[in-house]
Order: C-alpha cells, then sequence, then structure tokens
C-alpha cells in the first residue's frame, strides 16, 4: 500500500503518529533535544490530548532563526502547524503536509541529490514509485510507511515500535547534519578546534 494511501486510511492515532514521527525525525535540524517530542509520544499512548504538550515543545524550540535554511524552516512549520484538536479533519492534512516537508528535507540533505528535482518525484514517490529518489529520501519513505503500518495493525501498541523508527531515522540524519557541516567548514577546520 502506497503512503498516501496509508495516510487516507489511518485513524487519528496513526495520523497523529505519523505527523509527530515526522517532526522528530527531522529534529536535529532545530538544534532541539531529543526528548522534546518525548511528551507527546505519552500523549498518544493515553487519549491523544497533546496541547499542553505541544506549547511546551514550541516554547523550548523558542522563534524561528532567520538564519535557519529550508529543512528547518520545514521541520519548523510541522511543529507550529500542529493541530491542538486531534479530530481526522485536523490531523489528516496535517499528517500529509509533514510527510511532504519530511521527505523534502530528506531531499535537501541527501549528499546523493543533485538539486534538480521537482515535486513530482516525491509524489511519486508516495504514491508507491520511489524509482530514482535518492537513498535518504528512499529510507524515509519507508520509514514513514512503517510507522502508519504499525499504528493501523496495532493500535496504541505499536507507539513504541514506531518511536524506535524514529529514533533511529533521527539519528541517521543527526548524522548527515553532522557531516554536511563539517564539509562546510573545510579543510584544515579540524586543527582550529
Amino acid at each position: 500500500m502506497s503512503l498516501v494511501e496509508l495516510i487516507a486510511r489511518a485513524d487519528e492515532r496513526g495520523l497523529a503518529a505519523s505527523g509527530l514521527a515526522c517532526l522528530d525525525r527531522c529534529l536535529p535540524l532545530l538544534g532541539g533535544d531529543d526528548e522534546l517530542l518525548r511528551p507527546l509520544w505519552a500523549r498518544l499512548a493515553d487519549d491523544c490530548d497533546w496541547s499542553a504538550g505541544l506549547a511546551r515543545a514550541r516554547a523550548a524550540l523558542g522563534p524561528a532563526d532567520p538564519a535557519d535554511d529550508e529543512a528547518a524552516r520545514l521541520t519548523r512549520h510541522m511543529l507550529e502547524t500542529a493541530p491542538a484538536d486531534g479530530t481526522p479533519g485536523a490531523l489528516r492534512p496535517w499528517a500529509d503536509a509533514c510527510s511532504v516537508a519530511a521527505l523534502r528535507a530528506h531531499l535537501l540533505l541527501d549528499p546523493a541529490a543533485d538539486g534538480d528535482w521537482a515535486p513530482d518525484a516525491l509524489d511519486a514517490g508516495r504514491a508507491g514509485d520511489p524509482a530514482g529518489l535518492p537513498p535518504l529520501v528512499v529510507a524515509e519513505l519507508r520509514r514513514q510507511a512503517a510507522v502508519l503500518e504499525l499504528l493501523a495493525g496495532h493500535g496504541p501498541q505499536g507507539l513504541r515500535r514506531a518511536l524506535e523508527i524514529s529514533v533511529e531515522g533521527r539519528r541517521v540524519l543527526r548524522a548527515v547534519v553532522s557531516r554536511r557541516a563539517r564539509g562546510a567548514a573545510g579543510p584544515g577546520s579540524e586543527g582550529s578546534l
């Protein structure tokens, strides 16, 4: 089943977990604490009322930094637009937008991407045809689908594994961001540390 179909069929908890997982995996782009979103995950196991946790996470990250690159802006937008209302009508468009934003952020950071990607390529990947997409994006597509499949198949019991998938993706993205920062520092910068 394609990612688009999985989002279309997901219930409230699946939609909330899907969007939250996308945001969680992209958190290194904002320099956020790895535990920042844990209270939101915990609320998903209970009753999906995460409005207080959202407010705390937004306050902890503070205002947008004008120096943020596009990937960081996409990530911040995921958090800023997260609905306090846990209804499918509010969560479905947010989860869908988070899916696109996370994929776009991964595309921007993928060292194998040449920068000449049309939005159609991401749309095709979300529809089930990842051919030609770079590896970091394909891995993100798989993680997004896995989270939705876990919640559809196991309900609240799938949250622990969904969080593990998110943590794994966050580690991968953190490594990419770190490598990029070292590359931007240029040769010989290690000696100045």
